[in-house]
């Protein structure tokens, strides 16, 4: 009895004899001898081709079966995007794969990876599917990048988001803020032309203009930090302290002229500084205040005594004018007299005559005659 094999439409057969390829199959019916050392492997023409434990290269020697194949050799440097009908089905790393034509249309794309940019043909749509071979990198809508393959500069990075693939070349994006940004320096202590020690705190903006040179620096933040200490170090240490505190609004506008001094070789703009403290010592401060209270001290005593001046003057003068009128002498009486009267609550009046009389006699007036 006969040993019956069904190869249907969508699908091809592989004959064997004793375990090696003998040809392959279109679809049909075929029958074996019972003790045969034939054999079939069934393919579904919809799959890629492939035979469990057997070099593809082994089927390849067949004419007849490569026209049904469509074969994609990858190299080690390669990926392949492959697509069935045109829709993307997979990523091919190296290897050699066949796929049946017979049902569907391969095509592939070819990708060399020692180049690590995705070329313009890969369309953005197929990123999410590629993700485990492709690094991304962003750049925001405030920075700059710089793109490097092996450590080698290739080209400015303007905002926005980019893809490289995965492979032997490294790369690299470095970013830089191009927003302002402050260098704080707090508690900087510094000595005086006459030896007293201050602490200061400075303030710096500035933005980086050219990421190159910012990069080319090695610790940017830390050398523009020392050139800012420098510059302190060299205005402050040039005078005395009583000098250094009339002048302290000076300081930024040193200190700001010098900055840009360098600002090209940093490759940054500084736009503004400014002194934030200036911290005496403990001792200092004391003597400090100790003077500050004296000046006040001798200020006051100034003023008190500038209006006790001011105050007998004006005594002098209104007595000179009474003395030269009797009229305002009776009128500064009768002021007096009122001040008096606010005073007492009643007045009792004994002996003879009326009150203007009784008054009169009190104040007892007396003619001075002029000489």
């Amino acid at each position: 009895m006969f040993k019956k094999v069904i190869i249907k439409n969508d699908e091809r057969g592989l004959l064997f004899n004793k375990g090696s390829y003998v040809r392959h199959l279109q679809p049909g019916v075929y029958r074996h001898r019972p003790f045969s050392d034939d054999s079939v492997i069934l393919q579904n023409v919809a799959k890629r081709f492939a035979v469990p434990n057997m070099e593809i290269n082994l089927f390849l020697q067949d004419a007849k079966l490569i026209e049904e194949l469509t074969i994609a050799d990858v190299q080690d440097y390669e990926y392949v995007l492959h697509f069935e009908d045109g829709k993307f089905a997979s990523l091919l790393t190296a290897g050699t794969y066949a796929f049946w034509n017979v049902m569907k249309k391969h095509t592939f794309i070819h990708v060399d990876i020692r180049n690590p940019e995705l070329s313009a043909e890969i369309d953005c749509s197929l990123l999410p599917k590629l993700q485990s071979c492709i690094q991304t990198y962003e750049v925001a809508s405030h920075e700059t990048g710089l793109l490097f393959f092996n450590n080698v500069l290739q080209r400015e990075l303007r905002p926005g988001k980019y893809f490289f693939w995965k492979g032997p070349t490294g790369v690299q994006v470095k970013t830089f803020d191009l927003r302002q940004q402050q260098l704080d320096m707090t508690g900087q202590e510094i000595m005086t032309e006459d030896k007293v020690t201050l602490r200061l705190n400075f303030v710096c903006q500035y933005k980086v203009v050219d990421p190159l040179k910012a990069f080319q620096i090695k610790s940017f933040e830390d050398q523009v930090y020392i050139l800012l200490q420098l510059i302190l170090r060299e205005y402050v240490g040039t005078l005395k302290l009583d000098d250094l505190l009339r002048m302290k609004q000076e300081i930024a506008t040193f200190v700001l002229s010098r900055l840009n001094e360098q600002s090209e070789h940093y490759g940054v703009q500084f736009n503004s500084a400014g002194l934030k403290d200036i911290i005496l010592p403990g001792d200092i401060k004391d003597i400090m205040n100790t003077v500050l209270l004296a000046e006040k001290k001798a200020q006051a005593n100034l003023i008190t005594r500038r209006e006790e001046t001011a105050s007998t003057r004006s005594l002098l003068n209104t007595a000179k004018l009474m003395d030269e009128n009797g009229t305002l002498y009776r009128l500064k009486e009768l002021e007096f007299l009122e001040k008096i009267c606010e005073k007492i609550g009643t007045i009792s009046l004994t002996g003879g005559g009326n009150l203007l009389e009784q008054l009169n006699s009190l104040l007892s007036v007396r003619t001075v005659e002029k000489p």
